[in-house]
């Protein structure tokens, strides 16, 4: 059994690789951005939300031709919430998110930090759709035509996506006579990779960008492939070194009982996984998603991102696998770490391993991981929680030429945005940027850890989980996780501050 710490679930539609003449066991495809088939938009209808309104704007299919496809147009949508604007008259600031891999509702809707600050800032707040994704599909809106092959969803690029949020902010201050209103955007996880690119290519259009667990650089050559496996593996460790062990000989022991005459059956039973379907291989990803995406959100307080969870979800899990009732069975020790992230709820009576929804629309991440965001996660070393393994770019290639017919660029986006020796480039020609990076989030690796310049500045927490800072505020928030909300904040009214001292100079 190879069991790739890549592989997640049958849920991401990565099953369809196994009609191919490879398994879906050797393609590797990368861990996709935090997500989750069970948490449901908590928004029932755009009548009912008081976070926001929704709007459309019609954008341009390629900004970067003058073919006669490129000037199709499609609705891109955004949602604005302008309760505490200031308004055009003060050049009050607007504050812009830049839209994840998935339904932009859903990001909005757990990125409480700019709702909280939007008041003292009285800041309008705009999050912007990325193209392809939720309702922002071009070709009409058809998704069986906007995902139907390589000429359509070639459409699909980073670049593409910053272009349609500087067109649609640039359309958007002049309806609303505020063109002189300074501009933050803010991204979190892919998002994040985004607002800090967005900074770069267009600084007349955002003063500032907070990149929260942005792993800008985790392409090859850059950064380490077992980075990712490490710091989970780090993760658990710092739990229990019990935890730990447990964990990481299970994987034999699963594949040794699923060999057996009625291992299969037990497998099932000890796990509790519905009788419509099960493998080894199947079983082991699902594992591995449950400890990988924990240890991503391992936050102090209790969430529901991904899934409904504990405080310290990761601690939980250690706890359920040392709890001396379980004995010496392996099966159960896993069963209860799995139940903290697949069914800490308690309501689920059996997981169905075939079941594939996609919720928040997230599928599409599939092509960006075959064509550029190529970044290496699924390396396992001897010491890691999961089992030995090498990243191999031949096999992702051939993957992702079997089911789409392109070859990726490995090397496209730091051609495009840079990212090789960043601490001596990036200095030269950025500015106003924060990077944010919890150093239990297995992310954190590729990111930006040490300040690149005065203006370029990155904030650590060492037991900080996934763009953590970009939830909405408790009152049982830690003292550390105040503390980097309140440095970001005083570094956005810096940036604020200069804009409107340097407009008046101007004036």
């Amino acid at each position: 059994m190879r069991i790739e710490a890549n592989l997640i679930l049958l849920f991401w539609a990565f099953s369809i690789f196994s009609c191919l003449c490879f398994s879906v066991s050797s393609v590797n495809f990368g861990y996709r951005f935090p997500s989750s088939e069970q948490v449901k938009l908590t928004r029932k209808s755009s009548g009912t939300n008081k976070l926001y309104k929704t709007k459309y704007f019609t954008q341009i299919l390629d900004h970067f031709n003058f073919n006669p496809k490129s000037y199709q147009k499609f609705q891109h949508r955004y949602l604005i919430n302008d309760t505490y604007w200031g308004g055009p008259k003060q050049n009050s600031p607007i504050f812009v998110y830049t839209g994840n891999e998935g339904d932009i509702e859903w990001f909005a809707q757990n990125t409480g930090f700019m709702f909280d600050i939007a008041p003292h800032f009285q800041a309008l707040l705009v999050f912007i759709e990325h193209r392809f994704y939720g309702k922002s599909i071009p070709f009409g809106g058809d998704k069986d035509i906007a995902y139907s092959n390589a000429s359509t969803l070639g459409y699909l690029t980073s670049t593409q996506a910053l272009a349609d949020y500087a067109t649609l902010m640039i359309d958007l201050k002049k309806n609303l006579t505020a063109v002189d209103a300074p501009v933050v955007v803010f991204g979190g996880s892919y998002g994040g990779m985004l607002a800090s690119w967005f900074r770069l290519k267009y600084p007349h259009v955002a003063i500032g960008a907070l990149a929260s667990s942005a792993p800008i650089l985790n392409f090859e050559n850059i950064t380490s492939p077992y980075s990712f496996n490490n710091i989970i593996t780090q993760d658990f460790r710092s739990e229990s070194e019990n935890c730990y062990k447990v964990i990481k000989g299970s994987w034999k022991k699963i594949e040794d009982t699923g060999k057996q005459s009625g291992g299969l059956e037990l497998l099932r039973k000890s796990f509790r996984i519905c009788k419509n379907f099960i493998d080894v291989d199947t079983l082991a990803s699902w594992l591995e998603t449950a400890f990988a995406y924990t240890a991503m959100t391992d936050y102090p307080t209790p969430s529901n991102f991904l899934n409904p969870m504990p405080a310290y979800p990761v601690k939980q899990m250690c706890k359920a696998i040392d709890d001396p009732k379980s004995g010496n069975d392996t099966f159960a020790k896993l069963y209860g770490a799995a139940s903290v992230y697949y069914n800490y709820s308690g309501t689920a009576t059996c997981f169905n391993l075939a079941y594939s929804p996609d919720p928040h629309g997230l599928n599409m991440w599939r092509w960006q991981a075959c064509t550029e965001m190529i970044m290496p996660t699924s390396g396992s070393n001897k010491e890691s929680i999961f089992p030995e393994n090498q990243w191999n770019y031949s096999r992702r290639a051939a993957g992702c030429k079997a089911f789409y017919g392109v070859h990726p660029r490995p090397n496209w986006i730091t051609s495009e945005f840079g990212g090789h020796d960043i601490y001596r480039v990036l200095k030269r020609y950025g500015s106003n940027m924060i990077f944010f990076n919890g150093l239990r989030d297995p992310w954190s690796g590729g990111g930006v850890l040490k300040n690149i310049s005065k203006t370029i500045v990155a904030i650590v927490a060492e037991q900080g989980a996934h763009h953590v800072d970009l939830r909405f505020a408790t009152k049982d928030d830690p003292k550390w996780l105040r503390d980097v909300r309140q440095m970001e904040i005083n570094i956005i009214s810096d940036w604020i501050s200069q804009y409107y001292h340097d407009l008046a100079h101007q004036s």
